[in-house]
């Protein structure tokens, strides 16, 4: 099989807060040729990097907000993060817990830092990823996936390398626990110094990686320094990664694009403009439910 190359690493920009608890640097959608169409199915990433909250009495988080016809997809590093929808779903994504929650047809939904968290202050460190749905799926119904870590499965790598734990897809024939509407991988490398994995995806799918601790070098050759997000090339299926220091970890995600138009506005994204005027009509006429903010 040949090799994947990079195409491009993208250094963090200028974080900024979404609400007032998440510090994120955005990478998906960008100017980096990081779009929409050339990320899909994956069309949003934000990501928390490590970052020091101080105690606060009122948690801090985002109020109330509309989604309709992709995925949110959260991943807790550090910290712990408490929600609600208007589906009737709620519940805490603690350090290495993922949230997998399909909006699909239309959910109202809040995101906080949880109760006890907020309370005594600490590091923080989340991605949020939207995992965009083909036209068949924008209008089914909404449902949720939360996945504590215990059932996350884990591949042992050999030579006390670390392992790799599936969220979805496969990774050497073991499953992720999410189900998806479409082929995705979404696996955390978690390496000792040394430890070196390899990944293999079909060369028409989109795949990145994202260096959430320590650094790595990439196919033998390139360093990513922590922070740091790598897109490759559609061409090739095989890559390697190296962890340069201790308890590395590494997000890792590709998936086959969905050819179809995408017509994105704030927090809808559909096939065509008639479908996002549709949804802000929908939500002003109450037709996403309720959920007290």
């Amino acid at each position: 099989m040949a090799t994947k190359n990079i195409e491009i690493v993208v250094a963090p920009k200028t974080p900024h807060f979404v609400g007032d608890g998440f510090r994120v640097h955005n990478f998906i959608p960008s100017g980096y040729h990081l779009d929409m169409e050339r990320m899909s199915p994956f069309i949003m990433m934000d990501y928390n990097s490590k970052y020091h909250f101080a105690p606060s009495e009122i948690p801090r988080g985002v109020g109330v907000h509309p989604h309709r016809g992709f995925e949110t997809v959260t991943i807790a590093y550090k910290g712990k993060v408490a929600h609600h929808d208007s589906s009737g779903n709620s519940g805490v994504i603690g350090e290495g817990d993922v949230q997998w929650m399909t909006a699909a047809s239309g959910v109202l939904h809040k995101e906080y830092h949880e109760k006890e968290f907020s309370k005594t202050g600490g590091e923080f460190q989340m991605v949020q990823l939207w995992v965009n749905l083909p036209a068949k799926d924008k209008m089914s119904q909404p449902k949720y996936q939360g996945i504590t870590n215990d059932q996350i499965e884990k591949y042992i790598l050999p030579d006390n390398a670390g392992l790799v734990e599936v969220i979805a897809g496969e990774y050497e024939n073991v499953k992720g626990a999410a189900s998806t509407f479409t082929p995705v991988h979404l696996q955390n490398a978690k390496l000792n110094k040394g430890g070196k994995v390899g990944f293999s995806f079909p060369a028409v799918y989109n795949t990145a990686l994202l260096v959430i601790q320590g650094s790595i070098k990439v196919n033998g050759t390139e360093e990513i320094p922590t922070d740091h997000f790598v897109l490759f090339e559609n061409e090739g299926e095989d890559f390697s990664i190296e962890a340069l220091e201790n308890d590395t970890i590494v997000l890792i995600l590709s998936g086959a694009p969905i050819n179809e138009p995408i017509a994105a506005h704030g927090p809808f994204v559909m096939n065509t403009r008639e479908e996002i005027i549709q949804a802000f009509e929908d939500v002003n006429m109450g037709r996403f439910g309720y959920l007290e903010d």
